[in-house]
């Protein structure tokens, strides 16, 4: 049968109690920070209006998210491909979930809040890129932080190189594009126009257009 309420849900699992519910704050503590200024990537969870949602992977050096405080975090917008589906999200439904890793730590930094896209000018140089003023800086007001536990990602072997799969055994970027979008563009052109545009634009500011 389908499960169609929270009482059909909960009707075939435990309650959650004791430190999963205990271990949820709304601020950002040491610990919090300190995981940020060690974390490269995380993934960034919106919904549209109408409750669409999307995940977004966001990477940079460790660190390249800041708290602001201790109710706030940040980060520049990088170059993309300029279609915005997260910021067009958050105009429309400000609530965010932020998901942070740490390469060989498998527990995860989890924030939950509201976010605001804010080009005030202090704060968009205070997270220049490459010494170029940010366009955009995305700014999360927390109302929950918790450290997840390390099972799925050890579930996963995510760290496990031993696990990893042979490169030669996925088809490339390139293939896969060609494909999905139906391109009748040779391979090697396309691989080729995909790694200019990653060796132009990797550290632009968001929206900036290669020179």
């Amino acid at each position: 049968m389908n499960l169609r309420s929270v009482e059909d849900l909960r009707s075939i699992y435990r309650p959650a109690r004791g430190v999963p519910i205990d271990k949820v704050i709304h601020r950002l503590d040491d610990h919090c920070v300190d995981f940020l200024t060690k974390s490269p990537f995380f993934v960034l969870s919106t919904a549209d209006a109408d409750g669409v949602c999307d995940g977004s992977p966001k990477g940079g050096p460790p660190g390249f998210v800041e708290a602001l405080d201790e109710h706030r975090v940040a980060w520049a917008d990088y170059s993309g491909n300029n279609r915005l589906d997260s910021f067009e999200n958050l105009v429309a439904n400000d609530s965010v979930g932020l998901l942070f890793m740490v390469p060989g730590l498998d527990e995860t930094l989890r924030i939950n809040g509201t976010a605001g896209l804010s080009t005030e000018r202090s704060l968009c140089e205070r997270f220049a890129i490459k010494g170029s003023a940010a366009r955009v800086v995305v700014v999360v007001t927390v109302t929950e932080a918790y450290v997840h536990c390390a099972k799925a990602i050890r579930r996963a072997s995510l760290w496990d190189t031993t696990s990893w799969p042979g490169i030669d055994e996925l088809p490339s970027a390139g293939q896969i594009v060609r494909d999905h979008a139906g391109l009748d563009t040779d391979l090697p052109v396309l691989e080729d126009a995909r790694k200019r545009d990653h060796d132009n634009t990797l550290w632009r500011p968001g929206g900036e257009p290669a020179r």
